[in-house]
């Protein structure tokens, strides 16, 4: 796939912010009850995102200014299509902005902020930096957009979420059920990684001793 990105002469920040870009039309499309849409053009970004990476080390590209970058637009990726779904539900099940509902991708945007945050602040500390902490728990960032692009074109295939609480319907059953999936998971990486942290530190510590 790299290879195929070098023939199009674009450079990887290039694929960072193009990726970022197609979030945001996503979250366009969320807003506007598009679910299936929202999916698919979810799925298409991340192979932006997923491979600007390689692309960087394909063409010798690599950079800490690249490496920032491709961090930090993955994080607001991220958010803003949630924040899409949320806008979405509330027009669509409440009747306005904020409501119940909105709670699902409001609380899976804080557990898969928290998943960044752990492995950051961990990095920034000395612990398992490269890739490291990405390998740590089970809803590292691909995980996480895997089962979101499952939940919004399950829910674009059933017709949306019903308009009564949830659950309703068949597209409430897929649109919740994945974001709540996406927190359960996350929450649970998230202690993995905290643990995974202190039996670092420990076995650093008793190294220091010896």
């Amino acid at each position: 796939m790299a290879r195929v990105f070098v023939r199009t002469g674009l450079s990887p920040n290039a694929l960072t912010l193009i990726g970022f870009a197609i979030a945001v039309v996503a979250a366009v499309a969320a807003a506007q009850h598009a679910w299936l849409v929202a999916g698919l053009l979810v799925a298409f970004g991340a192979v932006f995102d997923l491979f600007d990476g390689a692309l960087a080390r394909a063409t010798g590209k690599t950079s800490k200014f690249g490496a920032f970058l491709d961090s930090t637009m993955d994080r607001a990726g991220e958010g803003i299509v949630y924040i899409g779904i949320a806008w979405g539900l509330g027009w669509t099940v409440e009747g306005g902005p904020i409501g119940f509902h909105e709670m699902f991708p409001i609380a899976a945007l804080a557990a898969s902020f928290m998943v960044s945050y752990t492995r950051a602040k961990s990095e920034s500390l000395g612990f398992s930096s490269g890739t490291g902490m990405a390998n740590v728990g089970l809803a590292p960032r691909e995980v996480r957009l895997g089962i979101l692009v499952v939940g919004l074109v399950l829910t674009g295939l059933a017709g949306g979420p019903g308009e009564m609480f949830w659950p309703n319907t068949a597209g409430d059953i897929a649109m919740f059920g994945s974001l709540g999936l996406i927190v359960l998971l996350a929450t649970i990486t998230t202690i993995q990684r905290i643990y995974f942290v202190y039996r670092q530190s420990q076995s650093t510590r008793q190294e220091a001793h010896k």
